[in-house]
Formats: C-alpha cells, sequence, structure tokens
C-alpha cells in the first residue's frame, strides 16, 4: 500500500488548489510543465508552488481531507498552511 498526500498549492494569482497524490514533487512538476497533465485551475495561473502537505495512509482518507479542505475559507487555509 502506498502512501497518498493531500497538497496545497500556491498559484501565481495567489489563489490556492487543494489536490491528492503519491509523488507530490512529480506532481508539482506536472502542474507547472504545462504539458496538458495539470490540473485545468492551475494552467493559467502558472507558476505554482508547494505552501502545505500531509501524508495520509490510503486513498479514500486522502480524499476525504482534499473535500475538507476545499470546504475551508481562504482564511482557514491560511491558518492551516501556517501563514494567517
Amino acid at each position: 500500500m502506498s502512501n497518498w498526500y493531500v497538497y496545497i498549492i500556491r498559484c501565481a494569482d495567489s489563489s490556492y488548489y487543494t489536490g491528492i497524490a503519491t509523488d507530490v514533487a512529480r506532481r508539482i512538476g506536472e502542474h507547472n510543465a504545462g504539458c496538458g497533465t495539470g490540473a485545468r485551475y492551475t494552467r493559467g495561473r502558472r507558476p505554482v508552488s508547494l505552501v502545505y502537505q500531509e501524508k495520509h495512509a490510503s486513498r479514500s482518507s486522502a480524499c476525504k481531507r482534499e473535500f475538507e479542505i476545499k470546504r475551508l475559507s481562504r482564511k482557514e487555509k491560511e491558518i492551516l498552511i501556517g501563514g494567517g
């Protein structure tokens, strides 16, 4: 069983994007690469930078946490990240 990560990236327009991955560094590279493998949301908001990640034992648990984080307000996300 591989580890899953929930991550938050800050886009060039200062917005946040939350996602899940097994290899966060690779995924951030995909978001920044511009070759169609990043999320549609981040394509027009490059470059992006990783600001937060947390480890989960399963995809299911990572998906549940991703959903929770996506429901947070911007201020709550900044507190989670540590910048608020």
